[in-house]
């Protein structure tokens, strides 16, 4: 750009801003991406050097081809980015998955679990598996194993009573 045109085209930007954002932000549809490229291009015009172009015949014409272009420029680089909405979004998810420390402790105390339903009567031990690894309801216990219900309850009491004993006593 020639030393002389950086004058005239900063006068025409000055001059006509506001018609040159009406314009640029019906052809963008976008009023505040508009405001964003002449903003750039005021920028861009101030702080070019001497360069050895002709003087500027149509200086509007260059100047909303420049704003244009550095508003395609600003839509390439913002589609490559995540809007700041979705990355607060990404940033609030938590990440549900158990640590390798509390993966390694769940391990152990299921394998402390079934240590101690080895060491309880069969009945006691089929009644918890029935109830808490099938999913029956405690009826369908008692009529699958041909007990009374009473049975069961009285069964899930003591394995209950005995579990949370023993896993609190094991915790000391």
């Amino acid at each position: 750009m020639a030393e002389d045109t950086r004058p005239v085209l900063m006068d025409y930007l000055s001059r006509h801003y506001d018609a040159l954002k009406r314009q640029l932000g019906r052809a963008l549809r976008n009023p505040d991406l508009a405001e964003d490229a002449l903003h750039d291009t005021w920028l861009r015009v101030n702080d070019q050097g001497k360069q050895e172009d002709g003087p500027i015949q149509r200086p509007g014409g260059y100047i909303v081809r420049m704003a244009f272009n550095i508003a395609l420029d600003i839509q390439r680089r913002q589609s490559r980015n995540l809007p700041f909405d979705e990355i607060d979004a990404l940033m609030e998810l938590a990440d549900t998955a158990p640590g390798p420390e509390r993966v390694a402790e769940a391990r152990s105390q299921l394998d402390a679990v079934a240590r101690l339903m080895d060491r309880m009567p069969a009945r006691r031990r089929e009644v918890v598996v029935l109830v808490h690894m099938d999913g029956l309801t405690q009826p369908e216990a008692a009529r699958r194993l041909g007990v009374s219900l009473r049975t069961i309850e009285y069964e899930l009491k003591h394995a209950h009573d005995y579990l949370s004993s023993r896993m609190a006593h094991d915790k000391k």
